[in-house]
């Protein structure tokens, strides 16, 4: 099942017939969906129905988990993530990913943003020191850090920890950036502020959540997919799918009935 995507906002990435299995099992099956560029699509449904099986097929981090495989297409820019031209590391420089728990390196907040410059061969403080503070502000966090940036980003907020993260992912210049319930672990007042900076990012990014939160699926997302037992049901815009969907599973999910 797709949705038709405005003229304005291809596809950026888009799956055709996906489907993951670990061993025998499946997880996800046979779902095909675009995912607009700079918009922000999120997938919502009871847990274990395969969203963040689907999400980590997008950047092949299910390639890390043993007896894990994958058939059907993941295109990005209309080219196949597997292709010969692209390898992982390039696909995940390209497709970044937020976790649900944060996971900050035991290092300084300015270690942290220049892992992966420095990882990729960014060498000279100055350069480094330019994309960083880009990073920390793209992260709506450099105000709150500026004059910190040597302590341990261990000894940052929950709230602040997890934009670091963001910062991190943004740091290396991604297309795309996929967030695995970044908010779930934090209070309310840090999960406005993780919502502000979605809103603000999909001006430079392809943002693909996913979110156990309706009212957070309905806040922040262009586009809404539920996924159930692995398969997608329906996918449409957020507004929609929230208040007039067309099939009587989502429908009972978004109101409530189950999950």
């Amino acid at each position: 099942m797709t949705t038709p995507v405005p003229q304005a906002f291809p596809a950026k990435m888009e799956t055709r017939k996906l489907e993951v299995r670990y061993g025998a099992k499946p997880a996800v099956r046979d779902v095909s969906l675009r995912l607009p560029e700079r918009q922000v699509t999120a997938l919502i449904g009871p847990s274990g129905c395969g969203k963040s099986t689907f999400l980590r097929a997008l950047n092949r981090m299910n390639d890390l988990i043993p007896g894990a495989s994958a058939g059907g297409e993941i295109l990005l820019d209309d080219r196949s993530i597997y292709a010969s031209h692209l390898d992982a590391v390039e696909l995940r420089r390209r497709v970044g990913m937020v976790f649900q728990k944060s996971n900050p390196f035991p290092k300084s907040i300015f270690e942290n943003v220049a892992y992966g410059l420095r990882v990729g061969g960014m060498k000279g403080r100055a350069a480094l020191a330019e994309r960083v503070e880009r990073s920390l502000r793209g992260a709506a966090l450099w105000d709150e850090v500026r004059d910190r940036l040597d302590e341990s980003a261990m000894g940052l907020s929950g709230g602040q920890q997890q934009r670091l993260c963001i910062a991190r992912a943004l740091a290396v210049e991604p297309e795309v950036v996929l967030m695995d319930e970044p908010a779930s672990a934090l209070d309310p007042i840090a999960t406005a502020k993780i919502e502000d900076l979605i809103h603000e990012l999909k001006a430079r990014y392809t943002i693909v959540i996913v979110t156990h939160n309706m009212q957070q699926a309905a806040r922040v997302s262009d586009q809404t997919a539920f996924f159930y037992m692995g398969e997608l049901v329906e996918v449409g815009p957020t507004e929609r799918i929230f208040t007039n969907p067309s099939q009587q599973r989502t429908e009972d999910y978004v109101t409530g009935k189950f999950g």
